[in-house]
């Protein structure tokens, strides 16, 4: 058998009838840049969506929460009175022994990032005007490595609220309302009556009014001044893992272990991570939809071209070339219109993803990004020129079947 004369044979083929070979590797040209666009746009759109909520929320929030008090009075008798409704139990909102605990996770493996932080409620003072405040005490430097914070800073970094002991990263929200820029002082009031002067380093902006209005974050120390408490008090602990599969299972030890409530990223985001997950699965069916209904043009293009060339065929076989020989013929014109078009596809693909991740793209919910989310995962084009391959192989094997079994006596005598 001789492979570089039947390739040969192909070529000569595909050479004869150039417009439908044309229309057949434009079929896979399509339908494998489709594939990669597609998958690539949707990627990247899924994953600026799973950022804006899971870049910022930790693997596990260790916390205290305000609990009623278990053992109410005992209802023995409905003609003897009795109390109800006893208040919750008088709890500090700091988790005991909280620096201890830091320093235990830190040195624990899996886990990548430990981070405390400070709750501060207060008031925004602007003249006459109070507007309700959430301020963070947090550790700027740890909060960008950890989180992206810097990504929802606007005119400012996280490295100048950890310069500046009295600086504010205040939200856009607040900003807007007061009509405050960058470098201006805001006096901010405690509930227990005490006022401070910040110095405004910077705006965030996370997309979501109703935390940019009341949300703004400080240095810890100033936040803990601000509480009027020593450096030991930290309210909440955020912790970060190398595989955020396991922070469930570590949410529930810890609970069950050192009395505190913890709560992992997987319970915090349930409707979210649903939604990723259908969002997900469509791109894969649509994009696999492309490839087949791409398989299916090509079957029909190389069944028509059978057809077309019974006489050829007739031809081969009359000369000596097997029926083997004669399916191996269009075989390798399907794998050289699945080969043509799948590197024209891929391309195609890679350029209309370049040209639509430098199309403007803006959204309040991630200031800092400004073009269309795309992304350029080399699976998607090998997936892509595989799957290309296999598909010209396919349309081309069962159409070369029929080949095969071609009399050639029956052509001849019905020419």
């Amino acid at each position: 058998m001789n492979f570089k004369l039947l390739l040969s044979i192909s070529k000569t083929h595909l050479k004869s009838r150039k417009k439908q070979t044309i229309v057949a590797s434009l079929g896979v040209m399509f339908g494998i840049g489709c594939y990669v666009i597609m998958l690539s746009y949707m990627t990247g759109l899924n994953d600026l969506l799973d950022g804006l909520s899971l870049n910022r929320t930790p693997h596990v929030h260790i916390y205290n929460e305000v609990t009623p008090t278990v053992n109410q009075p005992a209802k023995t008798d409905s003609s003897i009175a009795f109390i109800h409704s006893i208040k919750p139990k008088n709890e500090q909102e700091r988790i005991h022994n909280a620096l201890p605990l830091l320093n235990h996770f830190r040195a624990q493996e899996g886990i990548r990032g430990v981070t405390p932080m400070v709750t501060v409620g207060g008031f925004y003072m602007g003249g006459k005007t109070q507007l309700n405040a959430s301020i963070l005490g947090i550790d700027a430097i740890q909060e960008a490595e950890l989180y992206r914070f810097n990504d929802y800073v606007l005119n400012g970094s996280a490295s100048s609220l950890q310069q500046q002991r009295n600086g504010i990263i205040l939200g856009k929200g607040v900003a807007k309302k007061l009509n405050l820029e960058v470098g201006d002082i805001i006096q901010i009031g405690t509930i227990d009556g005490v006022r401070f002067q910040l110095k405004i380093v910077g705006f965030y902006q996370s997309g979501l009014g109703e935390v940019d209005n009341i949300q703004s974050y400080v240095n810890i120390k100033m936040a803990q001044q601000m509480r009027g408490v020593h450096d030991n008090f930290i309210t909440d602990i955020n912790i970060k893992l190398d595989n955020m599969e396991l922070a469930p299972q570590m949410a529930k030890r810890i609970k069950s272990i050192y009395d505190v409530n913890a709560v992992d990223i997987q319970t915090a985001n349930a409707q979210f991570e649903t939604g990723s997950s259908i969002r997900t699965l469509i791109s894969y069916a649509v994009s696999i939809t492309l490839l087949i209904v791409a398989g299916f043009g090509i079957y029909n293009i190389l069944n028509m071209l059978i057809y077309e060339k019974m006489n050829d065929i007739a031809i081969l076989k009359a000369t000596g070339f097997s029926g083997r020989d004669v399916q191996l013929i269009f075989i390798f014109q399907a794998l050289i219109i699945g080969v043509m078009g799948g590197i024209l596809g891929l391309v195609m693909g890679y350029s209309v993803c370049v040209l639509i991740d430098q199309a403007p793209f803006e959204t309040e919910a991630l200031p800092t990004i400004t073009t269309m989310p795309m992304s350029y995962d080399p699976s998607y084009y090998f997936i892509g020129f595989i799957f290309s391959m296999i598909s010209t192989f396919l349309a081309g094997y069962f159409p070369a079947k029929k080949a095969h079994h071609i009399d050639p006596v029956e052509i001849i005598r019905g020419q």
